[in-house]
């Protein structure tokens, strides 16, 4: 008889063989510019930790300070009875921080997603995202049930085309990412604004990759094209730059508050930690008085690219830190990884479905954590592995 999960492991199987299967490594420290995996230290080019406050004392102390006062959990929906002062005191900080009315909290940027597109259009509404969007938006698109649309990435006069063509619609909501963490490009946003407001679509911006890298003190995409009050709907992230885990939607006061009421992540799902929450406090108090870390990140990214374009790698057309080593062929990228693990680096190769067929990559992420020192070894070892896999010459 046959067992009715064999079709796994022959799914299994499969990855395997197209070099798809991916091995997953224990860290076993914290999260920094070095990292220990198997008991090898190791230097870490593969956290989105941006501006190195992952492992930030002041951050620690104040995650420790909210566990003394408030606990663990706030165990129970925010609805009920797990909203804490410290979850209004980040929403306030938050929205001063975006410069916006108001900001809502969600357990992750993918849960802010989930929840914020199936309750601003539905099935008789329609959207116009990206082509290459994030996974979240793609799937809060299809909880949603609007019509999708895609048009061509960063490609604002095929959206208009796109608009015109399906004016029809009560609702419509233009949704793209900020920074494209795959390929490190940014989207048009002063451009798409433009189309969205002359055909009255909302406008919805991902800015999991711009948070703490774009704008004034990493005030995000939104800032950097000055377009505050102009976006509907900024979603962000607070598990990579700000170094802790949760998301959040800022923008205006309306839509926050429809959030608040109609949600589901927010209404069925309990709360951020104290800890977390305080944390996340403190990671805006910090880029509120310095700029120096988003500084030092940009210096690192400039120093790194300017390297390693001229050992002759393909470094895509990235215009943010996130650093594309392009090599095409999966297994190709997975002996690429393997062999820079061996030499102390740890950098982690992408395949599909995370990137299309045929655009297999190691995918650097630079950090303010890394000094001058890290980032010439790492160099240094790119440069031996690249020549004896005859990637470079």
């Amino acid at each position: 008889m046959n067992n009715k999960l064999d079709w796994i492991d022959k799914d299994i199987s499969e990855l395997k063989e197209k070099g798809l299967f991916k091995n997953i490594k224990t860290i076993e420290s914290a999260i920094d510019a070095e990292i220990m995996i198997d008991g090898k230290k190791l230097l870490n080019f593969c956290s989105n930790n941006y501006l190195g406050f992952a492992n930030k004392e002041s951050l620690k102390e104040k995650a420790k300070e909210a566990i003394d006062k408030y606990g663990v959990g706030p165990a129970a929906v925010r609805t009920i009875s797990g909203t804490l002062d410290l979850h209004i005191k980040l929403e306030e900080e938050l929205a001063k921080f975006k410069k916006v009315d108001a900001a809502i909290l969600f357990q992750s940027g993918l849960c802010a997603n989930l929840a914020t597109i199936p309750v601003l259009v539905g099935p008789e509404d329609v959207i116009f995202s990206d082509e290459l969007n994030h996974a979240s938006i793609i799937d809060g698109c299809r909880l949603s049930k609007a019509k999708v649309i895609v048009y061509k990435h960063l490609n604002p006069k095929d959206l208009e085309e796109k608009i015109k063509e399906n004016l029809s619609f009560e609702r419509k909501l233009v949704i793209t990412d900020g920074v494209f963490s795959m390929d490190g490009d940014i989207a048009p946003l002063d451009e798409l604004y433009k189309v969205s407001e002359k055909y009255d679509c909302m406008l919805m911006v991902d800015d999991a990759h711009g948070e703490g890298v774009l704008g004034e003190s990493g005030r995000g995409i939104v800032d950097h094209f000055k377009l505050h009050g102009k976006v509907d709907v900024e979603v962000g992230t607070l598990s990579k730059a700000f170094g802790v885990v949760g998301g959040f939607v800022a923008g205006k006061g309306e839509v926050v508050e429809i959030l608040r009421q109609k949600a589901r992540p927010f209404l069925f799902s309990s709360a951020m930690t104290p800890a977390d929450t305080q944390a996340c406090i403190e990671a805006i108090k910090t880029l509120e008085k310095s700029d120096k870390p988003v500084k030092k990140l940009w210096n690192n990214a400039k120093y790194f690219k300017e390297k390693m374009d001229k050992l002759g790698f393909d470094t895509g057309n990235s215009k943010t830190p996130i650093t594309p080593v392009m090599l095409g062929d999966a297994k190709l990228a997975n002996e690429f990884s393997k062999k820079l693990f061996e030499e102390g680096v740890f950098a982690v190769a992408i395949g599909y479905p995370t990137v299309p067929m045929g655009k297999a990559r190691i995918r650097v992420m630079l950090s303010a954590a890394h000094t001058k020192a890290h980032l010439d070894k790492a160099l240094e070892k790119f440069a031996k592995v690249g020549k004896e896999l005859g990637v470079i010459f």
